[in-house]
């Protein structure tokens, strides 16, 4: 028992060194990654979100955009948009469908799998919306 405390005081020591060692050295800790990688996927999701509602709530009210309308939205360069939609129609989230006017334009819809993850955060989300309208209409003032 007093062996197993001591190597957990010396493994506890020694974390404390390696963290005070990358502090002067300027690497970041195992936190800062971790908060790092946190923030990385919460910003994917937040991404994945923003398609969703951008292609449900599209301009001409049809629910369903192009890539370069999205990009133009969400002012990202149209390659970072069509990577974003690869990765959410692989995950089933959207479906493209060839326009009836110019092959050469794809659509983007939400498939049903699409609808209800948006359905679902959109609920999630309203105390969010509320608190940042609140806050931006106190900034009017």
């Amino acid at each position: 028992m007093r062996i197993a405390l001591a190597g957990e005081q010396v493994a506890s020591r020694h974390d404390t060194v390696t963290a005070m060692a990358r502090r002067r050295t300027g690497e970041p800790s195992l936190e800062d990654v971790r908060r790092v990688a946190s923030f990385r996927v919460a910003l994917r999701t937040f991404q994945w979100y923003l398609l969703l509602l951008l292609v449900k709530g599209s301009e001409q009210g049809d629910e369903q955009a192009t890539v370069s309308e999205l990009a133009r939205r969400m002012q990202l360069a149209q390659s970072t948009v069509t990577e974003l939609v690869n990765r959410a129609e692989r995950a089933g989230l959207v479906r493209r469908s060839a326009s009836n006017v110019d092959g050469r334009i794809a659509h983007v819809a939400l498939t049903e799998e699409g609808e209800e993850r948006f359905a679902a955060s959109f609920r999630a989300l309203a105390d969010e919306r509320r608190a940042l309208q609140q806050a931006v209409a106190e900034l009017g003032r």
